[in-house]
């Protein structure tokens, strides 16, 4: 293999609304280290609301953005370069086409310890904690000690390469929900991750399953992937339809993938008493609802779903047997020199997945 160059082309977060394409030096391999060279990283919504400055990233003397950082955490590539132990310490090869899970853990808080890595106390994600986590929108990115990582078969194709992270997600969200056979399900919002989560809820079998979306090509596909019914709630009444359905009664699981306040409180109206409710949205702007109808009203169980824990190997094993597809959503790929038209498309209906290919 030819020399490494000592420098790259790299997107750099400086700020809200403030991403810049810049050369700079190319990570090393330490101890136990990995160095992929970048074959693709998804934007994904987390990206495109980090970059247009939503409070949840950038609030307070200490926002949870530390720039300047290398954004971008759906990424896979071939090892280029391994640090002394890294082999035996991954269990990778020179040439392997991996990827890592979106969190660096610990390995030394509570969570961590107990197995619970995905909610590492100190919680470094790649593409929003610098220096420690420096993400894939670049030409090589470095995987660190405690990475988890994952091979990926070459029989899967680059879209289905780059939408493996997604799709963990989506998995487990969908695990979250605890979906029986004879349940209603209803999952608001088929963006990206929802259409993973359409494609997983199908293979859950429910007895009845729901998308609610505004956008009708959107629900076209969901239907494609797997919906009994599809609603747009701009132009049907949504919540008379499904409590018609249920003899009144309302969904048993209600899965929040809108990202929109509006989500949640269709959510909390259409779902039934002691229902399941799972949140998985990351949210521009706080949301507000009457809590007495979690409680008093309804005594539901709410659940959130965060990263794709235990997931990654299912979602790499479902892309390989043909059981899910990314065919048609990933729908938009850009050089690392066009970043900035990618996240223009990333942040409208215009596409669903846009990846990024340096």
């Amino acid at each position: 293999m030819s020399k490494l160059p000592s420098k790259m082309q790299a997107v750099i977060c400086h700020g809200p609304k403030d991403y810049k394409l810049e050369e700079i030096d190319r990570p090393v391999a330490g101890k136990n280290e990995i160095i992929i060279k970048v074959e693709g990283c998804g934007i994904c919504a987390g990206d495109v609301k980090a970059e247009a400055g939503a409070q949840m990233f950038w609030a307070g003397d200490k926002p949870w953005v530390k720039a300047p950082v290398v954004p971008g955490h759906e990424f896979y590539g071939r090892v280029v370069e391994l640090g002394d132990g890294a082999a035996e310490h991954h269990g990778v090869a020179m040439g392997d086409l991996i990827l890592c899970e979106q969190i660096v853990p610990c390995n030394k808080c509570r969570f961590c310890k107990s197995g619970k890595y995905w909610m590492c106390e100190v919680h470094n994600i790649f593409g929003f904690q610098k220096d420690v986590a420096e993400g894939g929108m670049a030409e090589y990115m470095r995987f660190p000690e405690t990475a988890i990582v994952h091979k990926l078969p070459e029989t899967l194709t680059a879209k289905e390469a780059a939408l493996v992270e997604p799709m963990a997600c989506a998995l487990h969200t969908v695990r979250r929900g605890d979906i029986d056979f004879d349940d209603v399900v209803v999952l608001a919002g088929a963006g990206p991750l929802g259409l993973c989560m359409v494609q997983a809820i199908k293979l859950k079998t429910p007895k009845k399953f729901i998308v609610l979306d505004a956008d009708d090509s959107r629900l076209e596909l969901s239907k494609k992937f797997g919906a009994d019914m599809v609603i747009n709630p701009l132009k049907e009444d949504a919540v008379k339809i499904v409590k018609d359905l249920t003899d009144g009664y309302g969904c048993d699981v209600y899965i929040e993938a809108t990202g929109a306040p509006v989500g949640v409180t269709q959510g909390l109206e259409m779902i039934r008493k002691l229902g399941r409710f799972v949140e998985f949205s990351v949210f521009s702007k706080e949301t507000t609802v009457d809590w007495s109808v979690v409680g008093d009203r309804k005594e539901l169980d709410i659940r959130g779903s965060h990263l794709g824990p235990y997931s990654y190997e299912v979602a790499i094993d479902h892309f390989e047997r043909k059981l899910t597809s990314a065919e048609e959503i990933v729908t938009h790929e850009f050089p690392l020199s066009d970043f900035e038209n990618a996240f223009k498309i990333a942040s409208t209906t215009e596409s669903i997945k846009v990846v990024l290919v340096p």
